[in-house]
């Protein structure tokens, strides 16, 4: 009697574990996205933590505009002309290479869209990363890495760099987001664009005595103004040159929106591609080192 029960037992045990197998191996069965989509299914995921205003890092000189609109200290022309060896504003003009770069990510709400159009048209791009997004959102500055685009310094809060008027500040602001972006990418980067472009020379100084070469701009797309796409777009293609660096954001206050800029991307883009540019970074563009 008891070697029945115990057979009965038996098999009902087993025919529970065969009805149990299949959904177990389908819930355990996740194939391997390609490399694209981990970075948006990690991005999803990241999307549902619920960024909120007091988590995420603002401007800490405040949005690009009004700040931009104000009048410039110094123009980047004439510090460029006193310090050419360090400070930058476009490359050579006898080939038809361009740079896009842009400036105060990383930023969970467009960033990663960016980099989408990017790669859909298989276009480098270079990005000025902010210190303190860059520790928030460290897996989008691994993504933008990874995905082949130069990165560079962007100080770690934003502040005006000329209203600050202190050395040990630019010291500190440029100093730890090199840190925090090496802890990241595994380089000290040697490119830095100031916060809205502003410097004076004993800022431009500091910087050459840190190593850097602080990259500026030839074209400006204004998108931090948020107009349609086609205004932003226009803005690029009515003043692109060879050897242009092209100023774009892929990161905004928390009130900003980047949205335009990201479909602009797909009206400038193709359209340099058919007038016969190439896209490049900006070390591919000027010919020198991405790292210290």
């Amino acid at each position: 009697m008891k070697e029945k029960m115990l057979l009965s037992l038996l098999v009902t045990v087993l025919v529970c574990c065969v009805q149990l197998t299949d959904p177990m191996t389908i819930l355990a069965y996740n194939p391997a996205p390609e490399n694209g989509d981990v970075f948006e299914q990690g991005l999803q995921e990241k999307d549902k933590r619920n960024i909120s205003v007091e988590d995420f890092p603002e401007l800490e000189g405040g949005p690009e505009n009004p700040e931009r609109v104000a009048p410039t200290p110094i123009d980047m022309t004439i510090l460029q002309e006193r310090y050419p060896d360090t400070f930058i504003l476009r490359g050579p003009a006898n080939q038809n290479r361009i740079a896009l770069t842009f400036d105060d990510g990383p930023d969970p709400r467009f960033t990663d869209e960016v980099l989408n159009v990017l790669n859909q048209y298989n276009v480098p791009g270079t990005f000025f990363f902010m210190g303190s997004r860059a520790i928030a959102y460290p897996e989008i500055v691994e993504r933008t890495n990874i995905e082949g685009h130069v990165i560079g310094n962007h100080t770690y809060f934003h502040p005006n760099l000329v209203k600050e008027a202190d050395i040990p500040t630019l010291e500190r602001e440029v100093t730890r987001t090199e840190d925090v972006l090496f802890d990241i990418i595994g380089y000290r980067t040697s490119l830095f664009r100031p916060p809205y472009g502003f410097l004076y020379n004993e800022l431009v100084e500091k910087l050459g005595e840190m190593q850097y070469l602080i990259i500026g701009w030839s074209v400006d797309s204004l998108d931090w103004q948020e107009d349609p796409p086609a205004v932003i777009a226009a803005n690029v293609l009515d003043n692109v040159h060879p050897g242009a660096i092209i100023l774009m954001h892929d990161g905004a206050d928390w009130d900003g929106d980047r949205t335009n800029t990201i479909e602009a991307l797909h009206q400038i883009i193709p359209t340099l591609q058919e007038q016969g540019y190439e896209f490049v970074t900006v070390p591919e563009l000027l010919t020198i080192p991405f790292a210290k």
